[in-house]
């Protein structure tokens, strides 16, 4: 049915759904993924819609979760997700071909695509083989143990990053300023653009003092990015970003899975940082890498998490408290090549999605006021890509 093979990354694409005119399938790991391609075949489709049906308790969003795809418009019109049941819309067949359900030549192959929860191909059948693959998905084991052993995120700890009297000072400043509601970034248009919605719920506050920002940035030099090269072989040489984050229990601060990198924007942008700033004072609040399981991470107060801009993660919601972090991003000189060659694709002023925090409309405005004036000052992008001096280049030791 497919040229897909099993243990391959399954492909990622944007797809319209019915609740979603641009659905993101990279951001939905963890669980089992069951890509389905119905026969084209009135007669052929209703057989195999009917099977499913007759086994719907397989599906859910906790365990194992199944898209259609619907190359027929009639059909996705009356379309509706629940619980572990999605639908996609593909009424020219890029879907089913990017899956090996349709020829370059128009040749149809409907099928099945079931995808582990690293989102790596786990088995492929054939229309006519779906009470086979429905009987596989009846004996999969929890999302957890589908590896059979336990897995861990490639993503590295380092404690006493940041002095705790600098913390405490960190947290200061933010409650000086108070924090104006986060936003996204996403792909639109060829674009990228921010958003205030109901996708992340955080309140940042820009950290203007300079004696801050060189006792930041001198704790990242002198005692992070040595761990970062040692470990992963990588020349940090650039930072983006001064910011004290804060999410917090009474809105129940959260952030949804997502990647760092995934628009033009972006995507120079090679590891995230995420140093806590009161470790001890909130519930909740942790960082989780669907693609390796249910576990958590927490950093201790000053120390931080490192990892790959492309690795799908979420900040769980606070429960209990207030959670105070930095979050910077690091790349090297190429990725701030790959920043100015694409920063005339960037809205900085973002615009106001469904589901936006009290408060946008004045964070709209004041990302408004700031652009402007880094417009007058000639500089490209404020301090975005500036540079960590004592980094070290290419060919440091």
């Amino acid at each position: 049915m497919t040229h897909l093979s099993v243990g391959e990354q399954a492909p990622w694409f944007f797809a319209p759904s019915p609740t979603n005119p641009n659905f993101n399938f990279s951001t939905v790991a963890g669980r089992y993924l069951l890509m389905g391609f119905p026969p084209l075949d009135s007669v052929e489709r209703s057989a195999v819609f009917d099977l499913v049906g007759r086994n719907i308790d397989l599906f859910s969003d906790a365990k194992t979760a199944c898209f259609l795809v619907m190359r027929d418009p009639a059909d996705y019109a009356q379309a509706r997700n629940r619980d572990g049941m999605r639908f996609f819309a593909d009424f020219e067949g890029k879907l089913a071909q990017l899956y090996g359900a349709r020829d370059a030549d128009g040749t149809e192959r409907p099928g099945w695509v079931l995808i582990d929860p690293s989102q790596r191909v786990l088995m492929t059948a054939q229309a006519s083989e779906t009470a086979q693959l429905l009987d596989r998905i009846r004996a999969l084991p929890s999302p957890d143990a589908h590896a059979g052993v336990p897995l861990h995120a490639p993503v590295m700890i380092v404690p006493r990053v940041l002095d705790p009297d600098l913390c405490r000072r960190l947290i200061a400043h933010y409650n000086d300023q108070g924090g104006q509601p986060s936003g996204v970034m996403r792909q639109e248009n060829g674009r990228t653009v921010g958003v205030l919605d109901d996708f992340k719920r955080r309140r940042d506050a820009n950290i203007i003092d300079e004696g801050l920002r060189d006792e930041m940035r001198a704790g990242i030099v002198k005692r992070l990015l040595p761990e970062i090269r040692k470990a992963y072989r990588f020349q940090v040489t650039r930072i983006e970003r001064y910011i004290v984050a804060c999410y917090d229990a009474e809105d129940g601060g959260y952030f949804r899975p997502h990647r760092d990198n995934r628009t033009s924007g972006t995507e120079h942008r090679q590891f995230a940082c995420s140093i806590n700033l009161n470790a001890e004072e909130f519930e909740g609040g942790d960082l989780r890498f669907p693609e390796y399981g249910m576990r958590t991470y927490r950093p201790p107060t000053g120390g931080a998490v490192i990892f790959s801009c492309s690795l799908l993660h979420e900040a769980t919601p606070v429960t209990k408290g207030t959670r105070y972090a930095t979050l910077p991003f690091f790349f090297d000189e190429a990725g701030e090549a790959l920043r100015l060659k694409n920063l005339h694709l960037t809205d900085f002023a973002p615009r106001i999605g469904e589901g936006a925090p009290e408060g946008a409309e004045q964070t709209r405005q004041t990302v408004l006021e700031a652009q402007a004036r880094r417009e007058a000052k000639a500089a490209s992008a404020g301090r975005e890509g500036e540079p960590l001096e004592g980094a070290g280049g290419p060919g440091a030791q």
